[in-house]
């Protein structure tokens, strides 16, 4: 079958192709060469059940995240739901910039972050951790005058009730947002914005842990 790569990762490759006549995403993890081979499987297959795993517990939450149509593990392959005419979070954000005056530019983030937010706090009131939050890692689908938020790459994901991942959870997507937008500083306000809008009962504790997470990472920083 002919495939089209799309991109390489330290982990996956991803592949433009087709199962059963439709266009899909092709996600292959390749062997680690440094792992051994039986330990590298091992971890491959976690790797894959847990995203198989996420993917179902985010559409019963009413999280929107693609379909894995197929799971080949000796392959080490997903075949994935392709959203043909949707864009990365990161590039929503900096077309609009490019384009918007100030003002409107401020109206569409925000509306985009608060809804980020709460899909975020769905998913962990829901226990469910992504792992690896970043604006590359949310895709914008447009749809008749609105478009949908789409959740994508859960190879990192992992289902956990604790608070301390769940604040390590944001303050990887505080990181990510202050690596890659560092000139719409707000952005993260406004998400949080909308997480406290879905977080639960819980939220507080998870939002105490953030705070924790945050400062101990500041001070990894001073120190060096």
């Amino acid at each position: 079958m002919d495939k089209e790569i799309i991109k390489q990762g330290a982990e996956a490759r991803l592949y433009l192709g087709k199962y059963e006549g439709e266009t899909c995403l092709i996600k292959e993890r390749f062997v680690k060469k440094y792992r051994h081979p039986d330990l590298d499987k091992q971890i491959t297959r976690r790797r894959m059940k847990a995203e198989m795993k996420t993917a179902a517990r985010c559409l019963a939450a009413g999280v929107l995240v693609p379909k894995v149509l197929h799971l080949d593990y000796p392959a080490h392959t997903l075949y994935i739901e392709y959203y043909a005419n949707a864009k990365t979070a990161k590039e929503f954000i900096q077309e609009t910039v490019a384009t918007q005056e100030p003002g409107e530019t401020m109206k569409i983030l925000q509306d985009l972050c608060c809804r980020i937010g709460v899909i975020i706090g769905r998913m962990h009131f829901d226990h469910i951790i992504h792992g690896d939050l970043t604006t590359s890692n949310i895709l914008i689908d447009p749809q008749e005058n609105k478009y949908d938020i789409v959740f994508i790459d859960f190879g990192l994901s992992h289902y956990d009730k604790g608070a301390e991942r769940k604040g390590v959870d944001l303050y990887v997507l505080e990181r990510a947002l202050l690596s890659t937008h560092s000139e719409q500083p707000y952005l993260f306000d406004f998400i949080m914005e909308g997480y406290r809008v879905h977080c639960g009962a819980e939220g507080l504790l998870v939002l105490a842990k953030f705070e924790e997470v945050r400062a101990r990472g500041r001070k990894r920083t001073m120190i060096g």
